[in-house]
């Protein structure tokens, strides 16, 4: 059975994106805090959110989130926002330089890894990484199953060694 991970203390997790941590080497994280209109606050409570697509961008030394999902509230009025409207992110300015200077360096982008509530604001883990090649994905993969079957084989091995006694 799976361990279940332990949420931090006024944490609650919205959304992940997965597919990130595949596709890339995640070289450094960053927390951002989010502009947001009311109906997405409300349509995140709800837990309806996907970064599968999402990217950052730094346009006029400004962070922003581009093709994050984030649902129409379905109680919404005609004040409902778009879906995927693009999303200013704030940072420090030294962080935005920082991202800018590394994310100009062929083969590294900003990606967002996960959304979620801390202590009531709505915060993104943003990463900048470098794309994997396809030899690299299986090297992963590979590695995780290795690490799989190995505890499998411990446990087994411990199973017997209970019944022995």
């Amino acid at each position: 059975m799976a361990k279940q991970k332990k949420e931090t203390p006024g944490r609650k997790l919205v959304a992940q994106n997965k597919k990130a941590r595949h596709d890339y080497h995640i070289l450094d994280t960053y927390e951002c805090g989010m502009v947001l209109t009311g109906t997405e606050v409300k349509s995140l409570r709800q837990g309806r959110s996907s970064l599968v697509d999402g990217f950052v961008q730094i346009d006029g030394g400004e962070a922003w989130l581009h093709n994050a999902h984030i649902p129409e509230y379905t109680q919404g009025t005609w004040t409902n926002h778009s879906a995927r409207r693009k999303r200013k992110l704030l940072l420090h300015r030294a962080e935005i330089d920082k991202l800018d200077s590394k994310s100009q360096e062929t083969g590294h982008t900003i990606v967002p890894l996960a959304i979620y509530f801390k202590e009531g604001r709505a915060k993104v883990e943003i990463a900048l990484a470098k794309g994997k090649k396809e030899y690299d994905k299986r090297q992963t993969l590979r590695e995780k199953q290795d690490t799989r079957e190995s505890n499998r084989a411990i446990a087994a091995a411990r199973r017997r060694q209970r019944a022995k006694v």
